[in-house]
């Protein structure tokens, strides 16, 4: 976590089911396991991207753990800090809080709002489209629902470099907090191999220098 990050702490009050998840993405990264994981997952050429629409994915931001809050919220009570709620909503729809950002290092204000929620977005870490080309066409539509939801591939983030990085994969962007490089790049390695989704070459090679330069 980022220094002062208590997101861990809030989350259990509001998302408990949803906690557990998290302990991954708040654990330093074990580069060896994620090499070893990376050579496991399939190398080759990207597939045409004809076919893809968001829909592919089902309905965006849907309920799929049936807690009564949509992944947006969810995540959002997940990742932000000194979060206020909504009255009238359970404890779901996140009215303000600060994010921590981690692909900037920077920390950001979050207020709901038709001019402010984008502010701050959720990121697919793998992004649809790029799963999609990689092996998710051939997925049930229910197994690239839960993809789309799935919190292990989501993350609150800021909104400009978030749109920056589009679908590009490990190859052609990594986060410009380069202490975040190796946590990135590991959780798509973690994603793309329970998913059996694979990787280009040149993804493939930058995911391995990554990783091999983490400490």
């Amino acid at each position: 976590m980022l220094p002062g990050d208590r997101g861990s702490d809030e989350c259990g009050r509001h998302h408990g089911r949803r906690c557990a998840r998290q302990r991954w993405f708040e654990a330093s990264v074990d580069a060896a396991r994620a090499l070893a994981q990376l050579e496991t997952i399939q190398v080759k050429g990207r597939a045409p991207k004809t076919g893809y629409t968001r829909d592919e994915f089902g309905p965006a931001w849907a309920d799929v753990d049936h807690n009564g809050c949509d992944t947006r919220n969810d995540i959002l009570g997940r990742d932000l800090l000194d979060k206020t709620f909504k009255p009238g909503t359970n404890g779901c729809v996140v009215a303000s809080g600060t994010l921590a950002d981690k692909y900037t290092g920077t920390r950001i204000g979050f207020v709901r709002g038709q001019d402010t929620s984008s502010r701050v977005q959720i990121d697919h870490i793998v992004p649809l489209s790029d799963a999609w080309q990689k092996g998710a066409q051939q997925l049930s539509e229910e197994r690239r629902k839960e993809f789309a939801n799935d919190p292990l591939n989501l993350m609150a983030a800021d909104g400009p470099t978030n749109a920056a990085k589009g679908d590009s994969d490990a190859a052609t962007w990594l986060p410009p907090n380069k202490a975040f490089r190796c946590d990135y790049v590991a959780r798509q390695t973690t994603v793309k191999a329970k998913y059996s989704l694979w990787v280009t070459p040149a993804e493939h090679d930058s995911i391995a220098r990554t990783l091999k330069g983490c400490n």
